[in-house]
């Protein structure tokens, strides 16, 4: 089947395209920039947020991933603005073009609501795409470790360059992160299983771990002795999202919304996902290993 991927040009987007290419599927890109796009299949240059393209982009499209998440400010206010802009057009060009599924990857929920604009943002995007195309599935995950995650990378740099690591507050909340093995695996049997449809379903790995114990197995298994200070009554601030984000050589309008969203614990409200798709989930430690591997086959890391 004809089958459009948006965002092919980021990190989950590159990867999930010739796992579905391998499936046997037409596989057709979406991008700003098509020449940011590695790989060897037809781009549509377009934009969501503006609507350009998207129409040429879906037709004859059954099933399309939207993998469009736009951390950076808008000039017409805050990124949330430019998610919601995005997914009503892309809902609307879906609709027109009869395309039968979207598949969403967002972000997990705290039990009692999103803890931040960065979570209620994809929420948001995940009612608007849910509601235009009734067979579409929306996933929710949490951290993802895989050497291309941004989050994991933030994670890494930090325990890397820092000699003693200061956990605020946040460190004590729980979370179950997500190999990125078995993402990609339940994305791509998401285009064709029969039994996800018009659902919201939470990815998660087998281990609950605190902020503060991942970052302690991230430094373990670099082989790296990285003392952790939780200080319980610092909070993420402005200027600590600042601090962090020099320290690790990355963008705070990245991190600062996704230090805002470690405020709650973040678990997965079930398992049905695996079960579902039938994908066995890796352990926490097999996460990092692989991705430490995959990381260092470009870039060597200290003390590996």
């Amino acid at each position: 089947m004809k089958i459009l991927v948006t965002g092919i040009s980021g990190y989950v987007g590159s990867a999930l395209a010739p796992r579905l290419t391998r499936a046997g599927h037409d596989v057709v890109g979406f991008a700003r920039d098509p020449s940011r796009v590695e790989l060897d299949v037809p781009v549509v240059r377009g934009d969501a947020v503006t609507g350009d393209g998207l129409e040429e982009a879906l037709t004859g499209a059954e099933v399309a991933y939207f993998l469009i998440h736009s951390m950076e400010r808008a000039s017409n206010g805050h990124f949330d603005s430019s998610e919601r802009a995005a997914a009503e057009n892309f809902a609307r060009a879906a609709r027109a073009a009869g395309t039968r599924r979207i598949v969403y990857l967002g972000g997990l929920v705290p039990a009692d609501g999103p803890a931040s604009t960065h979570l209620a943002s994809r929420l948001e995007v995940e009612e608007i795409l849910l509601s235009s195309c009734p067979d579409s599935v929306a996933f929710r995950a949490s951290i993802v470790i895989g050497a291309g995650s941004r989050s994991f990378r933030f994670l890494v740099r930090l325990v890397e360059r820092m000699p003693v690591l200061i956990v605020p507050g946040w460190g004590t909340h729980v979370t179950r992160t997500l190999d990125e093995r078995d993402m990609l695996e339940m994305l791509t049997r998401a285009a064709t299983n029969d039994r996800v449809g018009g659902q919201s379903l939470d990815l998660g790995g087998p281990d609950t771990v605190s902020y503060r114990e991942l970052i302690d197995r991230i430094g373990d298994l670099m082989l790296l002795d990285r003392p952790t200070i939780g200080l319980k009554h610092l909070t993420v601030t402005p200027i600590a999202s600042v601090v962090s984000s020099a320290i690790a050589g990355e963008d705070p309008g990245l991190i600062d919304p996704l230090m805002e969203s470690l405020n709650k614990d973040l678990l997965p409200r079930d398992d049905r996902a695996s079960e579902l798709l039938g994908v066995r989930m890796h352990s926490l430690d097999s996460s990092i290993e692989h991705a430490l591997r995959e990381w260092e086959q470009h870039e060597k890391l200290a003390a590996r």
